[in-house]
């Protein structure tokens, strides 16, 4: 069974960075693209970014520019590596891993069947 625990959000004035992280177990981890997907009060899910097992990335286009996604196979981590925060970023922000090994394609939401409890994203202005 894949369990997924993020860790690393908080409240920080626009502007400022924070940095995202997901440790997961219960598959190999090097095999499957990662994602990030955030959600806001009232609002769907929606993509953020996604990292392929191969380390191809994928970028909302409000996020592109500002945010980075990487892996660490070696410690079954992916990190999103968030600066220039706005006050529209404010969400809460969830990991979730690709059904599918060794994908590539850019993923959609209903690619991923393991998600994280998602960690609080707050940005005052």
């Amino acid at each position: 069974q894949v369990q997924l625990v993020e860790s690393g959000g908080g409240l920080v004035q626009a502007g400022g960075s924070l940095r995202l992280s997901c440790v997961a177990s219960g598959r190999t981890f090097r095999r499957y693209a990662m994602c990030w997907f955030r959600q806001a009060p009232g609002t769907e899910r929606e993509f953020v970014a996604a990292i392929t097992w191969s380390g191809g990335t994928y970028y909302a286009d409000s996020v592109k520019g500002r945010f980075t996604i990487s892996r660490d196979n070696a410690k079954n981590t992916v990190y999103l590596q968030m600066n220039s925060l706005k006050p529209e970023d404010t969400a809460v922000y969830y990991c979730a891993q690709h059904r599918d090994p060794f994908t590539t394609n850019q993923p959609q939401q209903p690619d991923f069947g393991s998600w994280g409890q998602g960690t609080q994203v707050t940005v005052s202005s």
